[in-house]
C-alpha cells in the first residue's frame, strides 16, 4: 500500500494552498491574538468538502494553538485555563450531536453579536475571576466550534474581559484553544472521521504554521502595547461584522 500524501478530494494547488495559507494566518494569530483560524476557515472552505472541513481545520489550528503555547507558557494565566477546560468539555459533549440541527446561519450571527458586545461593552478595572463565567463562555463556545468551527473571536473576547497584558492574553488564549480543539477532535474521532488520508497534507500545515507562529511571536514582543490593544480591537470588530454578514446572507439565501 502506497501513501497518499494529497487527499483524492482535493487539488495538489489547493494542497499548496493550504500549506502557504496555514503560515501566514498563524503568524497573523501569534503577532494579533486571533484572526488567523476564521481566515484560515475560509480559505479552506473554498476547495474542501464539507465533511471534512471542520476536522481538518481542527487539527490544524491544535498544531497551531500548541505551538504558541509552548513559545509563551510562561504567559499562561492557568486558573482562566482550568475553569474553561470544565465548560469546553460540556460544550463538547452537546455539540457533537447538537451541530446537526443548529443552523450554520444562526451560530454565526450568535457568534458574531457576542464578540461586539466583548469589545464595545463599558470597561472599567479589571474584575476578580468569576469562575461561572468562564465555565459558561467555554461551554458555549465549545459548542459553537463544532458548528462554525472558528470561535478563536469569541474565546479571545472571553478572556480580554479579565484585562491582561498582550503577552498572558495571547499566551491564555492559545492554551483553551489547544484544548478546545484536542476535544473537538477527539468528538470527531469517536464520529468516524477518517485522519489517515490527511494525515501526510496535515503535517505539513502544522510545520508551516508552527514557523509562521515563531515568526509572529517574534512580532509580538516587539509590538507596542497600546498599539496592541488597538488592532486586536479593531480586528475583533472586523470578524464579528464578517460572522453577522455571512450568517444574515445564509439566512435570507
Amino acid at each position: 500500500m502506497t501513501l497518499q500524501l494529497i487527499p483524492g478530494e482535493i487539488t495538489p494547488l489547493f494542497a499548496g494552498v493550504m500549506v502557504c495559507c496555514s503560515f501566514l494566518t498563524s503568524a497573523l494569530t501569534a503577532a494579533m491574538g486571533l484572526g488567523g483560524g476564521t481566515a484560515l476557515l475560509a480559505v479552506m472552505g473554498l476547495g474542501m468538502p464539507v465533511s471534512s472541513l471542520m476536522p481538518v481545520h481542527g487539527m490544524v489550528q491544535l498544531g497551531s494553538n500548541l505551538s504558541r503555547t509552548l513559545i509563551q507558557r510562561v504567559y499562561v494565566v492557568w486558573p482562566l485555563v482550568l475553569w474553561f477546560l470544565l465548560g469546553s468539555a460540556v460544550g463538547i459533549a452537546l455539540g457533537a450531536p447538537v451541530a446537526a440541527v443548529i443552523p450554520d446561519s444562526a451560530a454565526r450571527i450568535a457568534l458574531g453579536l457576542f464578540i461586539l458586545w466583548s469589545v464595545l461593552r463599558k470597561r472599567g478595572d479589571a474584575k476578580p475571576l468569576n469562575r461561572t463565567f468562564f465555565v459558561i463562555g467555554g461551554g458555549i463556545s465549545s459548542l459553537g466550534t463544532m458548528i462554525v468551527g472558528a470561535t478563536g473571536p469569541m474565546v479571545a473576547g472571553l478572556i480580554s474581559s479579565q484585562g491582561l497584558k498582550k503577552q498572558p492574553l495571547i499566551a491564555t488564549h492559545a492554551t483553551c484553544m489547544v484544548l478546545q480543539h484536542g476535544l473537538k477532535i477527539l468528538a470527531f474521532g469517536l464520529m468516524g472521521f477518517a485522519w489517515a488520508a490527511w494525515l501526510p497534507l496535515l503535517v505539513a500545515m502544522i510545520a508551516s504554521g508552527a514557523f509562521g507562529t515563531w515568526l509572529g511571536s517574534r512580532m509580538l514582543d516587539n509590538l507596542p502595547e497600546k498599539l496592541f490593544r488597538v488592532t486586536f480591537r479593531l480586528t475583533m470588530l472586523l470578524l464579528s461584522a464578517q460572522l453577522i454578514w455571512q450568517g444574515a446572507r445564509s439566512w435570507v439565501g
